[in-house]
């Protein structure tokens, strides 16, 4: 049987330290979520606490056709945004790869979520895919890699919202630390291209996607990189 794909979303709805609402970047799941379902890929849909999932306002006006069929979606309003499982849900022997979603909302609730970073870890070990967009990628910056205990993508070719676009977008001084940065400090081979415009890296079982218009590009290189391992 095929192995499922986990989506990991955020739960946190507002910034910190200003009344801002975030979330969920609808379209960084849509976008994802079309492309492997459409390959045949059952997907589950995991959150730091479990059960509800905002969605960032900001996201729904550049809303396309695709994001408003998964909005409008009554399995995927249940099972991502009113019914999230919980990390203690999950049997990481069950998935194929792991997707870190973004939205600013990651920023606070993914890095040092260690429930989730056992998740990926042993996805990872089992010989699957480590996957991630936009601020999601922050969800990568702490995994270890088993086997030698160093930082998973320590050398890795990577990518993720850059602070160039964090500043453009006016929320460099109001999220805890900068993506970019964390990839960095990682030990991470980061790059990133021209703002907002569609990017991705792929290096062996990891891949990121820089910003929104990335998400959809790397459910098609996770869908590639699996059917190549079975054809």
């Amino acid at each position: 049987m095929m192995k499922k794909i986990l989506v990991v979303l955020t739960n946190t709805e507002k910034y910190q330290d200003i009344n801002r609402a975030t979330g969920l970047w609808l379209g960084e799941a849509a976008q994802f979520v079309e492309v492997v379902a459409e390959a045949g890929y059952e997907i589950d849909y995991v959150s730091p606490k479990g059960g509800f999932v905002p969605i960032d306002p900001s996201s729904m006006p550049t809303a396309d056709d695709i994001d408003f069929k998964w909005y409008g979606d009554a399995d995927f309003q249940r099972r991502a945004l009113a019914e999230s499982l919980k990390p203690a849900d999950i049997n990481p022997a069950d998935y194929a790869a792991i997707y870190y979603t973004g939205g600013h909302g990651t920023m606070w609730d993914f890095k040092d979520n260690m429930e989730l970073q056992q998740i990926a870890e042993q996805i990872y070990q089992d010989g699957g895919y480590v996957t991630g967009v936009c601020h999601g990628i922050v969800g990568l910056v702490n995994l270890l890699d088993t086997t030698t205990g160093q930082r998973l993508i320590k050398g890795k070719k990577v990518t993720g919202f850059s602070n160039l676009e964090e500043r453009l977008n006016r929320t460099k001084k109001h999220v805890p630390f900068l993506a970019e940065d964390s990839l960095k400090e990682a030990g991470a081979k980061y790059k990133a291209k021209r703002p907002m415009k569609e990017y991705v890296r792929t290096d062996g079982r990891i891949i990121t996607g820089q910003n929104p218009t990335s998400a959809q590009k790397v459910g098609k290189e996770l869908v590639k990189a699996l059917k190549s391992r079975i054809s």
